[in-house]
């Protein structure tokens, strides 16, 4: 990008979820015109957009039309076909790049990409037939968490095994698909990294977030995370790394595990904003979907400091519908929903922010707020 995508010009967004839809509230505030690609009619991030083109990831036809009208296209989510983006290249700048997502899309490709790049993975082993199973089994030792390569997220898609038979059973029942077999982790803790890097190479850090999950899904971030000055530190510095290896252009994410041993363990990247990094809607001088507009633009890298402690919480469709006076009784919390008109269990449905004087006090607060929604 030889020159900067100033406001007024049209950013293209490939996805519609929630993700997509806070991007396209932060670039509009900024003064751009956004243009929605998503096959769902009732896409969170199409109900605001300027424009919403509603078509396959797959359609040319339908992504020329998305080229036409954009400056610049960026991704929502990982796993748009990385072909469709090599094609929106051809005619327009798209960021981040078909490689970083081929790279993120596959679970072991990812782990030999930060092993490449200086960064630890847990022991993990590959699984393409079943007679893979013993000898990754032998290798990566039990427990273990058996994983499919692709389309996993949210804890699908894996399984802890305890031997190779029910290793083996786990893999038929994903459709012995292509899957990674890694060593089951005695966690800590576990934090994320959020970077955001521009195409000139300049780049920053977003204060480390510590999170919780629960059944495979995040359910809270606190920042700053109460982990070890010199972790953090390499943390920090390996994801700043990772980006520079890929020649990242946006916002990336990487998740990494605490053993109890004090190992900093890669577990996976995301390119793009990410759940963990919710808390800076309201906490942090810039958004995290400023910065991916801004990176994407070719602009400088906005403020990251943190303004105050903050604690973000999933709210899922299990809660539905909550009492919302229990959460906007609160001055010093801000609610944020995604327009989704359907409730699921386990489907994410908004998050709000806890803002407190200290991370304990927001947690305490947060947790009875959730208690009270539940």
């Amino acid at each position: 990008m030889s020159s900067p995508v100033l406001p007024g010009a049209t950013i293209g967004v490939l996805g519609g979820g929630q993700l997509g839809r806070m991007l396209c509230e932060a670039a509009r505030s900024m003064g751009y015109r956004l243009v929605v690609f998503d096959p769902d009619p009732d896409s969170p991030a199409g109900h605001i957009a300027d424009r919403h083109i509603r078509a396959a990831y797959s359609d040319r036809d339908a992504l020329a039309e998305l080229a036409a009208d954009c400056d610049v296209i960026t991704c929502e989510f990982e796993n748009i076909p990385a072909d469709s983006l090599r094609f929106l290249a051809a005619s327009c700048a798209v960021y981040p790049d078909a490689s970083a997502l081929e790279i993120a899309q596959h679970r072991a490709r990812e782990k030999r990409f930060a092993l490449n790049a200086g960064l630890q993975p847990a022991r993990f082993a590959e699984i393409h037939c079943r007679d893979d199973i013993a000898a990754a089994i032998g290798e990566v030792g039990a427990p273990a968490i058996i994983k499919s390569a692709t389309l996993g997220y949210d804890g699908k898609g894996q399984a802890v095994v305890h031997d190779a038979q029910q290793a083996l059973d786990a893999f038929i029942g994903m459709g012995e698909v292509a899957c990674v077999l890694e060593q089951k982790i005695a966690i800590e803790k576990e934090i994320s990294v959020i970077v955001a890097r521009n195409a000139h190479g300049e780049s920053g850090c977003f204060p480390i977030a510590e999170n919780v999950h629960r059944n495979g899904i995040l359910h809270t971030s606190a920042v700053p995370a109460r982990v070890d000055a010199a972790l953090a530190d390499k943390a920090r510095r390996q994801t700043v790394d990772l980006a520079n290896r890929l020649d990242y252009v946006g916002v990336l994410a990487v998740e990494f595990f605490i053993s109890r041993q004090g190992e900093l363990l890669f577990n996976e990247m995301a390119p793009r904003p990410h759940n963990s990094g919710h808390y800076s809607n309201d906490a942090c001088v810039t958004s995290q979907f400023e910065q991916q507009a801004r990176m994407i633009c070719g602009l400088p890298v906005g403020g990251m400091r943190l303004t105050s402690p903050v604690v973000m919480v999933n709210m899922l469709g299990d809660l539905w519908t909550p009492d919302w006076l229990s959460i906007l009784r609160h001055p010093q919390i801000k609610l944020h929903l995604y327009g989704k008109k359907t409730a699921r269990p386990g489907r994410k449905m908004g998050h709000f922010n806890v803002l407190a004087e200290d991370v304990d006090a927001a947690l305490q607060l947060a947790n009875t707020v959730f208690d009270e929604l539940n």
